[in-house]
């Protein structure tokens, strides 16, 4: 018996081999971080962020860009608003016109205002989905001057923009982007050429390589989805090339993400990892920043938050802003990577991965475990040159879903003779660093609630030239202009866009909430040009572009041709009644309205029923406005109850 027992504590007295020895040493060759961030824009994805009231607007701003807080996003891409739909809503276009230059429109410079005060230090991308039609097509000068008009905003309101991009996901001009390389230094601006933010791979390295004065143009090798799409398996393996790593250029997932706010943690934290091992990758851009739009749109849960009930204050923190923490909240920009120090456990990525980076003596190690299926011992050991006192710890259980898990202060480790262990779990990711500032946001959201009914705005309160309290642009560009002796709604696009979405759409815009049932919407309109002018009801789950939506049309020409119609995202359009009125006119005021009740449907035109239908398709949804392709029309005194 005493023989057992003296086996068993030897046994337990002799040191565990370790499975994975990472040695920490300065000298280590690495490149340049450029840090971890994320897109507002290629969807209007951030439009109702803007209407949440304060305290809860501001925590929202907090868990996303104060530095030792939240996602403390070290990067910020914005969309130029093009006034066409770029995934989920259109953004509003600085030009309308080529005469017309407004540095106030939207929402991007506000956010990217709110970024700054909460880091100075964040870098600031901006890249379009599409543009007004007056430039032509996009590779031309005509685009080169807009986006130096769209600079000189930025510059007119104390904003410096650290890298600027070509067209997103459509190919490039090299000739175009020579253009634009001189035209930024002609005009005094430093920002780096971001290219060519496709998803076709490193062909653009290709040709950088090719062609000396192309490369020359582009400061920045940028592609999306290097390390995957969507799917469980995003991320484990990222795409490298020989060309891309010979430019001596940054290089850039320039848009990565398309993941649900929880769910996607685990192909996110692989990606920041993988990346750099796999393809020398030093820049993360997240797709969206935020889901601040409706639940029946395509996209409504991918972001690193939930924010789609402004009038409610309700929100919700994602995984994916504490698996981010874990980089940057213990790195920055200009920190080195050490490639020495950096690979997959036990040189098997199936048991996960690890970067290290320094600056200066401080250094801090990120470790994934999530498809390991065991723990693992990882043995330190740090070289002269660093600090070798105690590090700290953070932890993420990734397969739990109790905010308690995530971002976990663990017990500090002090090294002996420079040298330590960790064993990792399964399922995890880890940052073992020797900085201290580090910490979680303590704030939340209010509970969610319906908007309640009735609703309604005249919109003689909301500022001119911008969009109305939770009126959120699909397709055309929506914003407040005087109105007699008021103000209203106007329809401001007269051309058809530039579009990044394919295909032939009506502008419309859409506002409510999705569970409203039996309701009456009404709105004054107002023609400009011949064409029609739409109302919408129960409006429900929209496809991939805003013509491909559930819901129900009320449609009339400025003819007097009317039709209530149901739509879907097919899409195709069924009548269920027709019939003519008085001619509308142009520029004369109406009204129209919808009344939904169970199964009926009626809808009247000044005040007078034209149609009364069965018909159980669609039970709860948004209202909506629209007007045929680039028709100028105005809206006001909007009801819903």
């Amino acid at each position: 018996m005493w023989a057992l027992v003296s086996s068993l504590v030897l046994a337990l007295a002799v040191p565990v081999a370790a499975d994975t020895s990472i040695t920490l040493d300065p000298a280590s060759p690495g490149r340049t971080f450029d840090g971890v961030g994320a897109i507002s824009g290629g969807g209007g994805n951030s439009r109702l962020l803007y209407d949440y009231p304060e305290p809860q607007r501001g925590q929202i701003l907090d868990y996303l860009f104060k530095p030792g807080y939240g996602a403390s996003l070290q990067l910020l891409k914005v969309e130029i608003g093009g006034d066409t739909n770029s995934t989920d809503g259109a953004e509003h276009s600085h030009m309308h016109a080529p005469g017309d230059l407004s540095c106030d429109r939207g929402y991007e410079w506000w956010l990217m205002e709110q970024a700054k005060a909460r880091n100075p230090r964040i870098k600031l991308a901006a890249l379009a989905w599409g543009a007004p039609g007056w430039v032509g097509t996009f590779w031309s000068d005509k685009t080169i001057d807009y986006h130096i008009k769209w600079l000189d905003c930025a510059r007119s309101r104390g904003l410096t923009i650290d890298y600027m991009g070509g067209w997103n996901e459509k190919g490039y001009d090299k000739a175009w982007y020579q253009k634009f390389h001189k035209a930024l230094r002609a005009n005094g601006y430093k920002a780096l050429v971001v290219g060519d933010d496709g998803n076709k791979g490193w062909g653009v390295a290709d040709d950088m390589v090719a062609d000396p004065a192309f490369a020359a143009s582009v400061d920045v090798a940028g592609i999306h989805y290097s390390c995957g799409y969507q799917g469980t398996d995003k991320g484990k393996k990222c795409l490298d090339s020989a060309n891309a790593r010979s430019l001596g250029k940054p290089l850039w997932a320039s848009e990565t993400g398309s993941q649900d706010l929880n769910t996607g943690v685990f192909a996110s934290v692989r990606s920041f990892n993988r990346g750099y091992i796999d393809a020398r990758m030093t820049g993360y851009f997240n797709w969206p920043l935020v889901a601040a739009i409706t639940p029946n749109l395509r996209w409504s849960t991918t972001g690193l938050m939930l924010a789609r009930q402004p009038w409610a204050g309700s929100y919700e923190v994602g995984k994916q802003v504490w698996g981010i923490a874990h980089t940057t909240q213990f790195t920055a920009p200009g920190w080195k990577y050490l490639d020495q120090a950096s690979g997959y456990l036990g040189g098997n990525r199936d048991n996960g991965s690890y970067v290290s980076l320094r600056s200066g003596t401080d250094y801090s190690t990120v470790i994934e475990t999530i498809d390991a299926t065991a723990p693992q011992k990882v043995d330190f050991s740090v070289a002269a040159g660093l600090k070798r006192g105690k590090v700290r710890v953070y932890a993420s259980d990734l397969r739990s879903n109790n905010p308690a898990d995530h971002f976990v202060r663990q017990a500090d480790i002090t090294p002996v003779g420079g040298k330590y262990s960790l064993t990792v779990k399964p399922g995890h990711v880890y940052t073992i660093s020797t900085l201290t500032k580090a910490g979680k946001g303590t704030a939340a959201g209010l509970p969610p609630k319906p908007l309640a009914l009735p609703y309604q705005d005249n919109f003689d309160s909301t500022p001119l030239d911008k969009q109305p309290r939770y009126l959120a642009d699909m397709d055309g560009a929506f914003t407040v202009v005087p109105c007699g002796a008021g103000r209203c709604v106007r329809q401001v696009m007269s051309q058809a866009p530039i579009v990044w979405r394919n295909g032939k759409r009506n502008p419309s815009a859409l506002l409510g909430d999705v569970t409203w049932t039996d309701y009456t919407v009404s709105t004054d309109v107002l023609l400009e040009h011949q064409g029609f002018v739409e109302l919408q009801g129960r409006v429900g789950t929209q496809g991939l572009s805003p013509d491909r939506v559930n819901a129900y049309f009320l449609r009339v020409t400025d003819g007097g041709a009317w039709s209530l119609l149901r739509s879907d995202t097919t899409p195709k359009l069924t009548t269920l009644a027709s019939g003519t009125v008085a001619a509308l006119g142009i520029g004369k005021w109406h009204k129209l309205a919808m009344t939904f009740k169970g199964t009926s449907i009626t809808a009247s035109i000044d005040g007078s029923q034209v149609a009364a239908v069965t018909d159980g398709a669609y039970a709860a949804g948004q209202v909506g406005i629209a007007v045929s392709q680039t028709i100028n029309a105005r809206f006001d005194n909007l009801r819903i109850g």
